[in-house]
Parts: C-alpha cells; sequence; structure tokens
C-alpha cells in the first residue's frame, strides 16, 4: 500500500499509471498545512529529533501530501541542438573598465579582483590607470574581469571569448589551455605571491604533531586514510585548490606516475573516507565552522582575511599560488607592451606593500611541489577524479523540481535546458529518481540506475515538464527524501543528497519550520538552485546539512549546473 494520503488520480497533463489510492493514518499527532515564514538561523538545534522518531514524523506527514505517480516517456534525442554552455560573457562584468587608447583585458582570478580583502588587484589596475602611463603617446589603461580560473580556462580553450591576458591562481591553468594547442607567453610569473594549504583546528594539529611529527600533505593523507583526520578540499573543475590538491595527492600516491593504476586505487581509498567535495571554499569553510571537517585545503590569503578561522593552523602544500600574467598569440604588440608596463607597476613597492597588506606575499621561502604532470595530464586527473570520487560507493541522488505558475517563462525554460544538458555530466553507475510540485507532487520518475533507459526517460519526464499552481517546495522535499531512504535500504552504503530547483517562492502545503528537524536528523545534504530566485530561502534549506546554495539566472545556469553535477555526482 502506497504511504502517501491521495495517490495517482487522474491528470489531464500527465499519463496515470496507477489507479490505487491509499490513506496512511498516523494518529500520534495532528499537522497544519499553513504556509508560514520562519528563519534559518546558523548552529541552531531544530530539537535533536533522533532518526528513528524523523522517519515517524516523515510518515506522518507524507500522509497528508498529494502525491501522483507519473508515467516518464522515453526520449532518446537529449537536446535536439547543442546547448552553448558558456554564457555571454557579459554576465561576468568588469571590476574595473578601463578607457585607454589602447586597453588590456585581463582575466583574473578571483582572489585578487573581486570586492574587499579580495580585491588588490583592482586597486592596482584603478591606481594604474590614473598614472597617466603611455605607449607611442598612446594612452594605457586595464581592464580587469574577476572570474574563477576554471570557468576561464572554459571560455578560452573553447574559443567563446579570449580576452587579453590571463592571470589564474596558479600555472596548472595555463599548461592546460596550452595542451589544447592555444600558444600562451607567460609576461609574468609573480604578480603577488599566495601558497595553497592545510588547516588543521589548533587541538587537531597538536594531536597531529605527536602522532606524526611533521604536518605536511604526506602525512595528512596517511592520517586520513587511517581515520584519524577528515580531510575536506574543493571541486578541482573549478578551483585552483582542489585541482593542486588533487595533483599533489596523485603525485603522492605514485611519483613515478601519479596516473598510475597505484595512483588510481590509492584515490579511490582516500575517497572512502573523505566527505564529499565542496563546490566552494564559502561551502567548506562552513563546515569546518561547524564542526564537520578537522582538516581543509585553503589559500593562505583567503584563510588570513577569515576571523572564524583563527583557530586553526596553516601548513603549505603543491604548487604555489603567485598569479603568473600571461598573453595569447593574437593579443597586439601595444597591448603586450602596455601588459609590460601594468606588471612592472604591480609589482611596484607600492603595490607589493599593498599586497601584503591584502594578505599576499606571505610564505615566501615555501618552495613549490612538481605534480609531475603536464597540461594533458592534468586534464587525465580531472577525469579521474571524476571516477573515483565517491570511493567506489553509488550516489543516489532525487531531482526536486519546481513546476509552479511562478517559475512560467524563462525560469522553467532555462530549468528544462539545464536539466537535460546536465544529465550528460551523470555517471551511469548512479541512480537517480525525479520529482516535480506545484500545489501537489508529482513522481516522474522512481529511483533506478541512470543507465541508458533511465536518461531517457529523464530526459522524456523534464521536457514534458508545464507549469501551474502554488508551490508546495517543502512537499516536494519530503516526498523526495522518503524516496531516498527507501532506495538507501536497497543500496546500504550509497550516499544520498537532493536536488531543489525552484525559484525558492514557497507558498503551499508545508513551510520550512516543520521539515528543518526531519531534514536535519536524516542528515541528508539539499544542494539547491535558484533560478531567478528568492535565494535565502534557498540558502536556509542547503546550510541545514552544510550543502551548496547556488544564485544563477537563465543566462549561466546550464554551465552552474553542469559544474555541479561534475563535483557531486
Amino acid at each position: 500500500m502506497n504511504k502517501y494520503s491521495r495517490v495517482i488520480a487522474s491528470k489531464s497533463r500527465f499519463r496515470i499509471t496507477n489507479m490505487v489510492t491509499a490513506i496512511l493514518l498516523i494518529g500520534m499527532m495532528t499537522f497544519s498545512l499553513v504556509a508560514c515564514s520562519s528563519g534559518y538561523e546558523e548552529g541552531k538545534d531544530y530539537g535533536n529529533l533522533s532518526k528513528k522518531d524523523a522517519n515517524k514524523t516523515l510518515d506522518a506527514y507524507l500522509s497528508k501530501i498529494d502525491a501522483y505517480e507519473i508515467d516518464a516517456p522515453i526520449d532518446i534525442s537529449g537536446n535536439e541542438t547543442p546547448v552553448a554552455e558558456l554564457p555571454d560573457i557579459g554576465i561576468y562584468p568588469l571590476s574595473v573598465d578601463g578607457s585607454g587608447s589602447i586597453n588590456i583585458e585581463i582575466f583574473s582570478s578571483t582572489e585578487k579582483s573581486s570586492t574587499g580583502n579580495d580585491g588588490w588587484l583592482n586597486e592596482v589596475a584603478t591606481a594604474f590607470n590614473d598614472s597617466g602611463a603611455t605607449i607611442d603617446g598612446k594612452s594605457v589603461n586595464v581592464s580587469i574581469r574577476p572570474i574563477a580560473s576554471g570557468l576561464a580556462l572554459d571560455y578560452i580553450t573553447t574559443g567563446k571569448y579570449i580576452p587579453d591576458a590571463f592571470s589564474p591562481a596558479n600555472e596548472l591553468w595555463g599548461q592546460m589551455i596550452e595542451s589544447k594547442n592555444i600558444p600562451l607567453t607567460k609576461v609574468e610569473n609573480r604578480l603577488a605571491g599566495n601558497t595553497a594549504g592545510i588547516l588543521m583546528k589548533q587541538s587537531v594539529y597538536d594531536k597531529f604533531k605527536e602522532e606524526y611529527s611533521d604536518v605536511n600533505l604526506t602525512n595528512a593523507l596517511k592520517a586520513a586514510m587511517a581515520g584519524d583526520i577528515t580531510l575536506a578540499y574543493t571541486n578541482p573543475y573549478a578551483s585552483s585548490t582542489g585541482l593542486n590538491m588533487l595533483t599533489a595527492m596523485l603525485h603522492e600516491f605514485d611519483p613515478e606516475n601519479p596516473l598510475s593504476e597505484k595512483a588510481q586505487q590509492a584515490l579511490l581509498d582516500f575517497q572512502a573516507l573523505s566527505p564529499p567535495v565542496a563546490f566552494t571554499t564559502a561551502q567548506m569553510r562552513e563546515s569546518a565552522k561547524n564542526g564537520m571537517v578537522d582538516a581543509m585545503i585553503m589559500e593562505y590569503q583567503a584563510y588570513i582575511n577569515e576571523p572564524t578561522l583563527k583557530n586553526f593552523v596553516f601548513t603549505e602544500m603543491g604548487v604555489r599560488h603567485d598569479s603568473p600574467v600571461y598573453t595569447f598569440e593574437d593579443t597586439s604588440a601595444d597591448k603586450t607592451a602596455g601588459l609590460k608596463l601594468f606588471t612592472e607597476y604591480a609589482k611596484s613597492d607600492s603595490m607589493q606593500k599593498m599586497a601584503s597588506d591584502f594578505g599576499f606575499n606571505a610564505n615566501d621561502a615555501y618552495q613549490a611541489q612538481n605534480p609531475g604532470l603536464d597540461g594533458a595530464g592534468l586534464y587525465a586527473a580531472q577525469d579521474i577524479w571524476k571516477e573515483k570520487k565517491d570511493g567506489g560507493k553509488p550516489v543516489i541522488a532525487v531531482f526536486v523540481a519546481d513546476i509552479s505558475g511562478s517559475m512560467d517563462g524563462s525560469r522553467i525554460n532555462a530549468l528544462k535546458e539545464s536539466l537535460i544538458n546536465g544529465a550528460q555530466y551523470i555517471g551511469e553507475n548512479n541512480y537517480i529518481g525525479l520529482v516535480s510540485y506545484s500545489d501537489d507532487v508529482y513522481i516522474n520518475l522512481p529511483i533506478d540506475k541512470f543507465s541508458g533507459q533511465q536518461r531517457a526517460k529523464f530526459n522524456g519526464a523534464v521536457k514534458e515538464f508545464s507549469v501551474e499552481g502554488g508551490t508546495a517546495t517543502y512537499d516536494g522535499v519530503l516526498v523526495g527524501l522518503d524516496m531516498l531512504r527507501t532506495a538507501e535500504e536497497k543500496y546500504p552504503g550509497a550516499r544520498t543528497m537532493l536536488f531543489v530547483l525552484s525559484d525558492g517562492e514557497q507558498n503551499e502545503g508545508y513551510n520550512f519550520k516543520k521539515v528543518a528537524p526531519v531534514i536535519a536528523a536524516l542528515n541528508v545534504p539539499i544542494h539547491t538552485i535558484g533560478y531567478e530566485a528568492n535565494i535565502d530561502e534557498l540558502k536556509k534549506l542547503s546550510a541545514i546539512n552544510e550543502a551548496s546554495a547556488t544564485d544563477a539566472n537563465e543566462k549561466d545556469i546550464v554551465y552552474n549546473l553542469k559544474n555541479i553535477f561534475n563535483a557531486q555526482i
């Protein structure tokens, strides 16, 4: 007998496969379905429900949810036309907009070109533009575009957009670009000194020193694989520290051949004991603050500027993050000469003093560790990580998609396009289900292995989405949680997660205050993806179990979802 109160009623826009109706009566308590507002509080105690009580409460809630099972059509076509994963570059605005006769656009990693303590290069660029620099009587300016190094790599290697110059966090990205036969010239080895490193809580660090003597990557990996510490890092497809960590690990596992079967097996063993990769440094930092990890990987400049990490100890590892500067084959001679003027200005004593004030230029004595991989090897390392990141355990994921009236127009179109395109990055050994919701909840695709037929049904179900009605977000979440716990019994040891795709405007069914204790007790991470969303509503849902919340719009959601799927499934 099905656990939902009203199951499989006729819906004109769906084909119905079963006409059974069942009501599960839970006499232990009565629950209100009136939606109300409730704010998430970091570190809040949600009542300390036991898992047993959480399951009972979930059953009771489910008895009052309308859920309809849908027969998903098979669609083997995927996207009929190729999807442009990368959005127009204008979605990533310039932080400094130069206006000289010679103007050089620089892609810059975000730790030096964002805001606040991460804005050093913006200050340098503004001062340089005001300095009156000229070449043959022509004024020289620079424009700075803050962009994550992994994203910049994709723009450059696909030819979607190539700037005049590129300053990633480290040299690994330059090697990868060169491996795609895109000629690069290194104009400067170092704009400002920085290092990646292992952060350990002071208490963990002291105990580690007693047992392992030296704190270094070799011993940190031994400790993690022995279960003595929990070591977290970020997505190596997007993050400079994540890529640094991955390549350094593979080199530690087999210095002679970091891509060998021996290295791959060791990575698999490590991943089996490590927490899921953090999509962003901010997410990883929150996990550390809340006691979820003992150690993590971060740049020194980010660490020294974060007050909440003062009880952590930093130890350098991997390649240096000194912000090299490259120019490209098609960059004109005037722009190349202007870029050299700019780098000389950035290297001046006054600008380097400012860099030190922003947290750069520490740990200058640290010598880089060679990962032993060329650009092609770095791409291969990413592929190995994608295959091994789940430590040999399958992932069970349920997508919970908002098809309410507020998603009409560009939002639902972006959701469909991003899900169908993103499906190609989901490993076929994982188990995937699909739920949609408006006033009611629809089980479009029961959980099954994501091989050919399940993938085709996924595409077919997504293409049939149509919007109407209110937004019962948390009803959809509860049904997704129920599907996960049933699948978990069938596949013990699997990693479970939910993805909620919505504009965040919940107005029907259960509210956050009701469901938060259940979600916390069941400990399922809920990754949220906002489509022109009320992102604060989605953030508080993701924050319960330290998952990611992505604030994307219709222009960049396809690319963002690709990266999330690469990192998580």
